[in-house]
Parts: C-alpha cells; structure tokens; sequence
C-alpha cells in the first residue's frame, strides 16, 4: 500500500488522536463525517466545541491523557 494511502493514528499525550492518510470518519448512525483533509485532530477530551474534532480545548481544561499512570 503506498504512503499516501496508509492510515496512522498518533496519540499526543494530553491532547487529540492525530489521523493521518485515506480515512473515512462515520458518527454514531454510520453517517460519513467529513473530514476535509487528509490529517485531522480528534478530540479527546470530550470538550470541544467542534467534535468529534479537537479544538483546543483541552489545554484551558486541563485534560490529561493518563500516559503517565502505572499500567
């Protein structure tokens, strides 16, 4: 599969998912969201005024991801 169309996903520690490639975002019902670009943020945090993409917002929350806890 080449570059362009392989999809990564990366955690940033106290913030979004990071997805990147040939994605197909769907809601709840199974309806395409669109995504507009081939590299979004996905919230995390639940706060976001825009999701299921991030805004920012979890920086003026405080929201942690929890990487630092023992397993």
């Amino acid at each position: 599969m080449p570059d362009d169309e392989r999809v990564t996903i990366t955690p940033y520690e106290n913030g979004p998912l990071i997805v990147r490639g040939d994605f197909d975002i769907r809601d709840a019902d199974g309806r395409p969201v669109p995504a507009g670009r081939k590299t979004v943020a996905l919230c995390r945090c639940g706060v976001s005024a825009i999701k299921p993409f991030c805004d920012g917002t979890h920086k003026l929350v405080g929201f942690k991801t929890g990487d630092d806890q023992p397993a």
